[in-house]
């Protein structure tokens, strides 16, 4: 199944319903574009591979005081570094958006499944989607800085 709106939206859409009603957090999109390079574009990421009608991945990448702000909604007390607690949170949050999507694609009659997260950190660390499609990127902005969503499915 090539990349296409209807594959690729309900993962952005999923996002921004996630941060909203986990982290009381609204995302604002950025403007999409093909990813050209593996270096992630945050400081922690969850990865995440899809099989089914689809065969790709996604991932979900933070910056530091964006995902601390989002794990101190989460938690309700103040966090401001990535332990593995937060990293424990990159994971069930990368999980809850992918699942977030493939009940919205369910909806549409496409039927996908997914495996358990991958948890990435530290400077300058790469993201591999398992696919050999584009990898479409999505930034979003919050207050407390950006995060970028990835989804790569094969061509």
């Amino acid at each position: 199944m090539k990349m296409d709106a209807r594959i690729i939206n309900p993962f952005l859409e999923a996002a921004v319903n996630v941060l909203k009603t986990m982290a009381m957090i609204e995302p604002a999109p950025g403007r999409p574009f093909l990813k050209q390079h593996f270096e992630a574009m945050g400081d922690v990421s969850g990865v995440i591979g899809i099989t089914g009608k689809a065969q790709g991945s996604m991932s979900i990448s933070f910056e530091r005081p964006c995902i601390c702000a989002v794990v101190s909604s989460l938690f309700g007390s103040s966090v401001d570094s990535i332990t593995d607690e937060v990293k424990d949170a990159v994971g069930e949050l990368t999980n809850m958006i992918c699942g977030d999507a493939r009940r919205r694609l369910e909806r549409e009659g496409i039927s996908l499944q997914s495996g358990t997260p991958m948890v990435v950190s530290g400077v300058n660390h790469t993201i591999k989607h398992i696919s050999n499609g584009p990898r479409l990127a999505m930034p979003f902005e919050t207050p407390n800085g950006a995060f970028v969503i990835e989804v790569a499915f094969n061509g």
